[in-house]
């Protein structure tokens, strides 16, 4: 599975499957330059200007009028505000697969994420190129209740380390200074969440990339 990550964490989000599917479009567009003639679809999860950034998807739409969008109800408006037209929009009802066929063998289904803005990931099943499963969230405080056994590659978010965080906050609550974790924690996922659950679902030859601090491991 060629996976290309253009940038993660809070300065953008975007990354690149078999050079054809980006997920998140958060970046200036300069960045996505080298990929952005060999894009078929853009998968979009939220509404944060980090992981949507209107300037990218208003020229991506321009200059590539074939291109098409993939995103839940509540990003809709937001495409159409700009530029792109009703038809290339793909609008996902969460839990259901929807299968793009011969031009674009990749099924998509798009899964809830809790975050203080309504989000999605996406669960993927490539059938081009290096063809795999592939499991992508980031901003959430939590991935109880989901599962995807065994796919090839995972890119999940895991942002800060439970021990570290606590550490900060009660730094910044002897000081009183305005401690901006308790946000993090309420709306991102720890390092020991995320591992926990890659270790429950992953397997022989599962691979992982820990977005926000853009490792990538092996089971």
């Amino acid at each position: 599975m060629d996976c290309e990550i253009i940038s993660t964490g809070s300065k953008g989000n975007c990354v690149v499957i078999n050079g054809k599917i980006a997920v998140d479009m958060g970046v200036p567009f300069h960045k996505i330059l080298h990929v952005y003639k060999g894009l078929r679809l853009v998968l979009l999860t939220h509404a944060h200007g980090d992981h949507f950034r209107p300037s990218t998807v208003r020229r991506l739409a321009r200059e590539r009028p074939t291109l098409r969008f993939g995103c839940c109800e509540w990003l809709v408006s937001g495409l159409l505000e700009c530029g792109v037209s009703k038809g290339r929009i793909d609008v996902y009802d969460l839990g259901i697969s929807v299968f793009y066929g011969e031009g674009l063998p990749v099924a998509v289904e798009a899964f809830p994420l809790r975050h203080d803005a309504l989000n999605c990931g996406y669960r993927l099943h490539v059938r081009f190129g290096a063809q795999g499963r592939v499991f992508y969230a980031t901003d959430t405080n939590s991935l109880d209740g989901i599962e995807a056994k065994g796919y090839d590659l995972y890119m999940v978010e895991a942002n800060y380390g439970e021990v570290e965080i606590l550490e900060r906050i009660r730094r910044k609550q002897e000081t009183g200074e305005y401690c901006h974790e308790w946000g993090v924690l309420e709306n991102h996922l720890s390092r020991e969440k995320a591992e926990d659950w890659l270790y429950k679902n992953m397997g022989p030859g599962s691979r992982y990339i820990l977005l926000h601090e853009h490792e990538e491991r092996s089971a």
